[in-house]
């Protein structure tokens, strides 16, 4: 229940009136650097500080006029020419519907044909993002026609929640296209997605051996740490080679575990978002991780005149 109405939330404009003029907002900045290229810039290079990998996300879906679809394709283009003009460790990750895919598909064609034509003349790769199980299909199907096309520089990412998605890895592996597997974040009815945490956790170990069987530098995006244990004992059982696979996981979540895997030689990237569309983000990540709120209550009670009675440390709220 908590997790839909949190879900619920992050579509409420009346509720993210409120949280902007909360110390939640400053609280953002945990998990979204800021609301510029500039500010995902830093972040970016923070991460190469510690040897972590990136990955750009102008934050932003549904969009459904075409000035604004052009718009975030403007500003991949921008984040595009940072990365490649900083020699930045670091791709981008794109949702169609801000693209205009809600628009029409010859819109979608035209916005992605620009941001791929760019990202291969600067040496970029290019995620598809995955949204709503509605857009599963039509994402797949616009991704293969530009494989098809010649475009390789390019993945996918696909849910485990979703009961489709042993079918999408086998196809994705026959392509030789890189996922990145997540569990995956929507709110989604019993006929599609698994409801049980455990049937969720179930399906994300055999779509990443699959993955790591027969996929190309498949990407593992979780923190949870039996799905990072699972994922390293394979790796250790079948000889997998480190450099063929990464961990990745969201910014600000789980800092130590980052810093442990690069410790121990696995390439890790950081999911990084950026701009004004960070009220729904934050509510999904709310929604995935309880111990985020944790972290974000304890956050702002420590602002408040009785701040110092919230205990400190680990046990605290923190994510680390």
């Amino acid at each position: 229940m908590l997790r839909e109405g949190l879900i619920f939330l992050s579509r409420s404009s009346t509720a993210k009136a409120v949280v902007t003029n909360t110390p939640l907002r400053a609280m953002a900045g945990r998990f979204v650097p800021g609301e510029k290229v500039d500010d995902l810039v830093r972040a970016i290079r923070e991460a190469k500080g510690e040897g972590i990998l990136g990955i750009a996300n102008f934050l932003g879906e549904s969009v459904h006029d075409e000035k604004n679809a052009r718009m975030f394709t403007d500003t991949y283009f921008e984040v595009i020419e940072r990365i490649h003009a900083e020699s930045l460790r670091a791709y981008v990750s794109v949702k169609f519907t801000a693209l205009g895919q809600d628009i029409s598909d010859a819109l979608l064609a035209e916005n992605l044909e620009r941001i791929l034509e760019r990202a291969r003349r600067a040496g970029v790769f290019i995620r598809f993002d995955m949204e709503s199980s509605e857009y599963v299909q039509r994402t797949l199907d616009a991704f293969e026609k530009v494989w098809a096309e010649g475009w390789s520089d390019i993945g996918v990412v696909l849910q485990s929640y979703l009961k489709r998605s042993a079918g999408d890895v086998a196809r994705m592996n026959q392509l030789g296209a890189s996922v990145r597997l997540c569990k995956g974040a929507y709110n989604e009815p019993p006929e599609v997605a698994f409801k049980d945490k455990r049937d969720v956790d179930r399906n994300f170990v055999e779509l990443m051996k699959a993955l790591m069987s027969d996929g190309y530098r498949p990407a593992l995006a979780t923190h949870d740490e039996r799905m990072l244990d699972a994922t390293i004992a394979f790796h250790q059982k079948q000889g997998i080679p480190k450099e063929s696979f990464e961990f990745q996981m969201l910014y600000g979540v789980r800092r130590d575990l980052q810093r442990q895997l690069v410790k121990d030689g696995f390439d890790v990237r950081v999911y990084i978002p950026f701009g004004s569309h960070w009220y729904p983000y934050l509510m999904r990540r709310l929604a995935e991780r309880p111990a985020n709120m944790l972290f974000m209550a304890g956050s702002v009670v420590k602002e408040t005149p009785l701040g110092f009675l919230w205990p400190h440390g680990k046990d605290a709220g923190s994510l680390e």
